[in-house]
């Protein structure tokens, strides 16, 4: 699936991504794009200060070391109404305009980031339930924990700059402080707070806020989504 494309991160329409490794992809949330410009000096004038996005960006410096340079398909916004499910199989995946080359298990960790933004889903351990799919079908991935840090770090730090672009300010303090809180905890010890800002959501570069993942059965796709991370990116 992969034959004929190169690079890592955000993939142009010719199978061509910027990137030489998966850590320079990452790394490069630091820096501003021409899909969400202007947010470093919007945030560097706002009370939070930029701060929060160079802390997360050293301790994800630190990890670099633990994350593969193997190449995989990453969906990147497996939460938008995006997953359609019926009878508890997923049936097709849509909107790929996020879509990265890299760690297929940034699915996962977008999964663990934004789950507790849905209230709907709290009754479902999404952390716990991709655990228990990974050891049925082991072995664990190789530093699971550093990985999954790693790429919760890099999705704060996505949430930071876009949501600075739009001026959601309450919603920026609640993802900086939520990388704060990663950064300086070690892999894995650190549970994911529910937001208490309401029902506005805030995701990454371009999401529209159509936040409820559903199946063409009118079910609830929930469970289905983990066996899909799981089992997702097709390696070059």
């Amino acid at each position: 699936m992969l034959a004929g494309t190169t690079g890592y991160g955000i993939w142009t329409p010719d199978g061509r991504a910027p990137y030489d490794s998966w850590v320079d992809a990452l790394l490069a949330i630091g820096t501003e794009t021409a899909r969400v410009p202007g947010w470093r000096a919007a945030l560097a004038d706002s009370k939070i200060g930029l701060g929060p996005v160079e802390t997360g960006l050293a301790a994800l410096a630190t990890l670099g070391p633990y994350l593969p340079n193997e190449r995989h398909m990453i969906h990147g916004d497996l939460l938008s109404r995006n997953v359609l499910a019926a009878d508890g199989t997923v049936t097709a995946v849509l909107d790929w305009g996020n879509a990265l080359y890299g760690d297929h298990l940034y699915d996962a960790a977008w999964l663990i980031y934004w789950w507790p933004w849905y209230p709907q889903r709290r009754t479902i351990d999404i952390h716990a339930e991709l655990l228990a799919h990974w050891h049925t079908t082991g072995p664990l991935p190789t530093h699971l924990r550093e990985r999954l840090h790693a790429y919760l770090i890099h999705i704060g730090l996505d949430a930071i700059a876009y949501c600075t672009y739009q001026h959601r300010w309450d919603e920026v303090r609640h993802n900086a402080d939520t990388v704060v809180a990663l950064a300086n905890s070690a892999p894995g010890e650190i549970e994911l707070n529910r937001p208490m800002i309401g029902p506005r959501d805030c995701n990454h570069r371009h999401l529209t806020g159509r936040h409820e993942t559903r199946d063409s059965s009118h079910g609830h796709v929930g469970l289905t989504l983990w066996s899909l991370v799981a089992a997702s990116g097709t390696r070059n």
